[in-house]
Formats: C-alpha cells, structure tokens, sequence
C-alpha cells in the first residue's frame, strides 16, 4: 500500500516548492543510480518511516482504560491491615491443610531428577547457608532456598489447587515465607496470617483476570504467585502502605510461566521463580526501592498487559470478609488437575466392573475443552509428559487402579498395556462439561458399553479430601525420605503451626 502513496514535504528543490513522488519512484531512481543529495534522501526516508508508523497508529487498537478504583493500593491496605484474629478459625484450619499438603508434596518432590540439577546448578552461587531444602540435607541463601523449595512442591503435580483460576497458591507464598522464617524469627499467628493473605491477593488477582490470562498461554501459578509471595513476605516485614505498594508493582514486572513448557521441568521452576521474585521484591521495597503505585490497573499496568479481559471488582469485592484459601483444594492424583475427573472415573469403573487393559476396546471421553489445551500429548515418553497426557491419565487408571506419583513416573508411561491402551482413547470436546467434570463411555472386548459422569472430582471443593486423606498422602510421599516417626512430627508440626513461638520448626523437622 505505501509503495502508491504520494508523499509531500516543502523545500526539497531549494526553492521553497513542494515535490510529490511515490516511494516506488524514490527507489527506482535509486537503483538507477540517478544523484540524489544525501540530506535529501534522508529526508526522504524519515518521511516514508513517519507514513509507516502513522498509518500503522490509525490501525492499532486504542489503549485499554484505566481501572475505575485504585485497586493496587487497595490490595496493599488490605495486607498490612490483615490480623489472624480476624480470620475464622475454619479458615486457619483450611491454611494448616495448606500448609501439611505443600510440605508434604515439597518433601516427596525433593528427591527429584530436577531438584537435583537445580541445586547443582545454582548452589555453588548461593549465598549462607540460611534455609532448608525441604526433605533434603543441602542449605541455601533464603532466595535460593524459596527457589528450589517452590520447585520440588510443584514437581510431581501433586499440590494444593484453586479450581476456579487453576492458581496453585501455597507453591510461591509458602516457599517464601518459610524459607524468610528461617532468617528472621516468625511467630505461628504470624506465618498463618501472612499466608492467608498471600493466597488471597494471588487468587483474587487470578480471578479477576481467568479465563482470557489463561487462554493466551500464561501459566497462571507463576505470574499472579509471584503477588502473593510479595505481600506474603511483606506482611512479615512490616511494610508500610507505601512500601506495599512498591512491593507489588516490583512484583508486577516479573511474571514467569507460559504453558509450553508443561510436560517439562520448566513448569516446576515458574512458583519457584515466583517466590524467590515475590521475596526479592517485598525485600527491595523494604529498602524503599520505588515502583508503579498503581501496577495492576494502570494503563500499562499487568492486568491490561497480561489479559485481553479483567474485572477488577474480583480483587476489591469484600476484601478481608471472604478468604479464598477457604476454597482450596488438594489433588489426589499427581497430574494435571483437569484429568482429575477422567482418572476417578476409569478408577470406579475399573473396580465396579473388574476392567483390565485387554478387556477394554475403546474408552470415549467428552471433556471440557480446557483438558485438550492443556493435556494433549497422545504419546509421553516421560513421566513429566505423562502427567499432561489425559490419554495415558485414562490407561494408567484403567491398568493399575490409582493415579500417584508411580502412575506417572518414567516407568509407567512405558508399559505395554498402558501404551497400548492409550491409542484406544478418543476425546471428544463437550461445551456443557465442565472443568471438573468428564462423560465416560467405555466399550468392554465383548461388546457391552459401559458409562460413568463424573459431576465432582474426588479432591473438589464438593468432594473434598478429608485430614486424614491428607495425612495418608502426606506419608506416602515422604516415606522413604524420612522416618516414620518423623513424617509423624512432621505433620504435627503443620497442624499445630498457630502455636509455635517460631515457625522454623517447621523446616527444621523436614531436613535431612
């Protein structure tokens, strides 16, 4: 389109005359070799560059609006007001099965292949040894320990979710505040307070954002956990409103996770990377390191940069009266939590019906459309692959009755009837199904057809886990790793959190 534009500018000839011609001419005289002055040609293509990026501003969308209230600062308040006496003692109960479950998943995913190469990797740059590496004997500076802490937690897929958003919120904000409670003394109150709050602001922040953040690829744990660690830490500190403030939009600035990278390592080190991000920040800002007032509803703030949609009522409706950590579920299957309901739907139909691999010939599975976004992989080649596999989530259930961390290992995707089994999957996107639901419709080898509708997923806020679900799993993932007495203590340590004079206890009781 440019190359027919005709383009006019005064005083070109010298003698104060306009010349028009078109950039095709301007280059056609070029390539002939016919004299142009070097000012003049410059000139030239500043006015052609000027046409291009003017024409292109007529095509770009306008800017997003600002936020009708200042919801940064209103986040901010919030936190640094935040009292656990305010909190019902329900909710203080739902943060202690938070925490039991991260140090649960944190432990069981420290002998991991990918913790070890991180902390080879990074520990000869640590700085004192400050803080434990849960279910490990190593120590690190507190910014490498929430790093590597955040990734054993989240390695084996197994932690705590936030359905509505996906968030998995203890990952980034505990791996934050315990390792800081190993370098500063910190109360029990204080601790549950400060991750009550740290869940609250990630979460809020996620649903003010979910679906359009999710849909464009972000990983969503990694880019509002790094909030929640900020004013996690930051409740800690002590910071004032202003400091708060700096906190968030230092946290703001630094959103890890994209989606590609599930199936990988890499999606383990996004709530690693977003709690060492959110420390450093609330640290920084406690030094009065200046950022944005208004990071989340600014023009170019996070909220209209990271998502096409946001409702900013999400993060400021009935701040400090309703808790969404209340809301917060544990998995019972290590993998992606969207083939929850396709695993305990193969499992019942397993047990009911005495299903083997060899006397199944097709399984149908109409899911949210989600589960194909985010799960898609029709051969994993590792256990890491095969938790985003709802092909492979549906043999395993059917072959071996159960959906832990051995059912997702490098083993397990290798079997020979679960491989098999697997190209005998088909899925079918189903718009009414919703996340946590899935239609099975199973075809036996000699011929019956076999239905099961999952409505909740075992582990859902409507089928919850109970403490004692949580305990069991608890000892099955450290155990092993620490001594049965031990796991015992361990867990005792979570429940009782509120108590301690000095929640680096806890750390201390899962070191090595």
């Amino acid at each position: 389109m440019l190359a027919n534009q005709s383009i006019s500018f005064g005083g070109f000839s010298g003698k104060g005359k306009e010349l028009a011609f078109t950039s095709r001419s301007l280059f056609v005289r070029m390539s002939r070799m016919i004299p142009l002055h070097r000012r003049h040609f410059l000139f030239a293509s500043s006015a052609l560059a000027l046409t291009r990026f003017q024409a292109a501003a007529r095509q770009a969308p306008a800017p997003p609006t600002q936020a009708p209230v200042d919801v940064t600062r209103a986040l901010a308040r919030y936190v640094i007001a935040s009292r656990i006496e305010d909190v019902p003692a329900k909710v203080r109960h739902e943060a202690a099965r938070t925490l039991l479950n991260y140090v649960g998943c944190a432990v069981g995913g420290s002998t991991h292949e990918t913790v070890g190469i991180a902390i080879a990797a990074l520990s000869p740059f640590s700085g004192a040894a400050q803080a434990t590496i849960l279910g490990r004997k190593e120590r690190l500076d507190i910014l490498h320990a929430s790093l590597i802490n955040g990734i054993s937690s989240h390695v084996l897929d197994y932690d705590d979710t936030h359905l509505r958003t996906i968030i998995h919120p203890a990952g980034p904000v505990i791996s934050a505040i315990l390792a800081f409670s190993e370098r500063q003394p910190i109360t029990g109150s204080q601790f549950l307070n400060a991750l009550i709050a740290g869940v609250e602001v990630e979460c809020r922040i996620g649903n003010s954002v979910y679906p359009a953040h999710y849909t464009a690829g972000w990983h969503i744990t990694g880019t509002t956990g790094v909030f929640g660690a900020a004013a996690a830490v930051g409740r800690l500190l002590n910071l004032s409103e202003q400091q708060m403030l700096w906190a968030l939009g230092l946290a703001s600035t630094q959103p890890v996770g994209l989606q590609e990278m599930f199936g990988t390592m890499t999606k383990s080190f996004h709530p690693g990377r977003a709690a060492q991000n959110g420390m450093t920040s609330a640290l920084m800002a406690a030094r009065n390191f200046t950022s944005s007032e208004k990071s989340l509803e600014a023009k170019f703030g996070w909220s209209n940069v990271l998502s096409s949609a946001r409702d900013y009522s999400e993060i400021t409706s009935n701040l400090g009266k309703t808790w969404e950590i209340a809301v917060n579920t544990y998995k019972p299957f290590a993998c992606g939590i969207v083939m929850h309901p396709a695993i305990d739907g193969c499992i019942q139909l397993r047990n009911e019906h005495k299903l083997t691999p060899a006397a199944v010939s097709r399984i149908e599975l109409r899911v949210h459309p989600l589960v194909l976004q985010l799960t898609p992989n029709k051969t994993p080649k590792t256990g890491l692959e095969g938790k985003f596999s709802i092909y492979h989530a549906a043999a395993i259930a059917i072959a071996e009755g159960a959906g832990g961390d051995a059912q997702f290992s490098d083993r397990a995707v290798q079997v020979k009837d679960v491989v098999s089994l697997r190209d005998r999957v088909v899925t079918t996107v189903d718009s009414a199904i919703k996340e946590d639901q899935v239609r099975i419709i199973l075809t036996t080898s000699d011929g019956r057809r076999l239905e099961k509708f999952v409505e909740h997923a075992v582990g859902s806020v409507d089928h919850p886990m109970s403490d004692k679900d949580l305990e069991a799993k608890f000892e099955g993932l450290a155990n092993g790793i620490l001594s049965k007495d031990r796991i015992r203590k361990l867990m005792d340590l979570c429940w009782q959190v509120e108590t301690h004079r000095e929640t680096s206890v806890i750390a201390r009781g899962a070191a090595i």
